[in-house]
């Protein structure tokens, strides 16, 4: 008969959900069909054990000098008793460390490559049960840094970076690069340096070369000197796209925080190619800004306009060569983020009249100004016509005074 919280699996199996006395004895297992069995199965015995218990766990910090003993203790319990074993994580091959006979863990004396994550493990013949603690090795060199990774940029490379434990003391950072050449002619390469702003995890690494690859470290360093470098981490930065309508896909995936605007139109008007866009679709961080790109008659890529502001969704275009062929482009930028270009549109001046330019008096001018400049011009002119005017008047009657005075018969007096 079968007990509480006991049942049996399709196999044969017997599944006892909680273990206690009722469990304890011999079982035999004896398998049938409707033929009949063959027989019974050999006894087994059920045993109630213990699993191992801690009766001591470590602490989950230990701070100390090195050089310096540092005892951590460990102890458990169970039936039948556990043994103790100590590891460090992440060691390859056998640890220094000695476990005395409480099966504390003794690290005497103690040195650098100790720091890190412990693990006492007490195990018997029913489970295993760990317990783990952080030893920290205070007056050394720093450690090095993790989980270095690099982002390819436009000429640029944004490395970023996980401290390693600074040893107890204020640590800085310094960040190395060099070009990986094809043919080194030497052993050795040439490794430029960047110190790192304090408190910074990252630093953006600018004037790189395009289709270039290059090497990536970092180095940490406190008032005891320098820890180890870093793995070194390969990339490529990206240079300007060169594309053609439509645009050809990208030789390799990169992570693009910021897409490109979209929608790109131009429309002619009578002061010059207004161009119109939409905003990207998605993007980590809104844009600060737009760069428009033109080139004309097939020629290089050129920035015509750098400083279009991240709210603009158009800008007019004046100043264009009559009976020329342009193509234009747009860009957007958020920080040291910059998109791909936009679609490319294309304009032709052939048998158009020639734009205005940017340096046409209403573009220079405000209104106010403007209306003040030809009110003042107007003012002159009136105070000139009147002056001649005046004049004209002044010397005509001076003419015919003359001309009387001649006229009259001299007075005689007599005596």
């Amino acid at each position: 008969s079968q007990l509480p919280g006991w049942s049996v699996r399709p196999d044969g199996s017997i599944v006892v959900a909680t273990g206690n006395d009722d469990a304890l004895g011999l079982y035999r297992c004896t398998p049938y069909n409707s033929y009949g069995t063959a027989g019974e199965s050999r006894p087994t015995r059920v045993l109630l054990k213990d699993p191992p218990a801690f009766t001591v766990r470590p602490k989950e910090e230990y701070f100390q000098e090195v050089g310096r003993e540092l005892v951590i203790p460990c102890a458990a319990r169970g039936d039948p008793p556990p043994t103790i074993s100590w590891l460090k994580v992440g060691s390859v091959g056998k640890s220094s460390a000695q476990v005395d006979g409480n099966s504390s863990l003794v690290l005497h004396p103690l040195i650098k490559e100790q720091h890190g994550v412990w693990e006492c493990t007490a195990t018997n013949q029913v489970a295993s049960v760990t317990a783990a603690t952080s030893v920290h090795v205070l007056g050394t060199s720093p450690h090095a840094a993790t989980n270095v990774s690099v982002l390819p940029l436009l000429l640029a490379a944004n490395i970023s970076w996980e401290p390693g434990f600074d040893g107890g003391y204020f640590q800085r950072f310094s960040v190395w690069y060099t070009p990986l050449a094809r043919y080194p002619p030497r052993a050795h390469h040439d490794w430029v340096s960047l110190s790192v702003p304090t408190g910074a995890q990252h630093l953006l690494v600018e004037n790189l070369q395009p289709d270039t690859t290059y090497q990536f470290s970092v180095l940490a360093q406190n008032k005891l000197g320098s820890g180890p470098f870093s793995q070194i981490v390969t990339s490529v930065p990206r240079g300007f796209p060169v594309t053609t309508v439509p645009p050809e896909p990208p030789a390799m995936t990169v992570h693009v925080f910021l897409s490109p605007p979209r929608a790109l139109r131009a429309n002619e008007t009578v002061r010059g190619v207004l161009l119109r866009w939409d905003p990207p679709a998605r993007a980590s961080v809104a844009p600060s800004g737009y760069a428009l790109e033109l080139r004309q008659d097939k020629g290089g890529w050129e920035v015509l306009e750098r400083s279009i502001p991240g709210t603009d969704t158009q800008v007019l275009v004046p100043g264009l060569i009559k009976d020329a062929f342009y193509e234009f482009r747009l860009v957007a930028f958020a920080g040291s983020y910059i998109s791909d270009p936009s679609n490319t549109v294309n304009v032709s001046t052939a048998g158009m009249e020639v734009y205005p330019s940017r340096t046409q008096l209403p573009e220079l001018l405000p209104q106010p100004v403007l209306a003040g400049v030809i009110g003042g011009i107007c003012f002159l002119s009136v105070a000139v016509i009147f002056s001649t005017t005046a004049a004209c008047i002044m010397n005509r009657r001076r003419a015919a005074r003359v001309r009387k005075r001649r006229q009259d018969p001299p007075l005689v007096f007599s005596p």
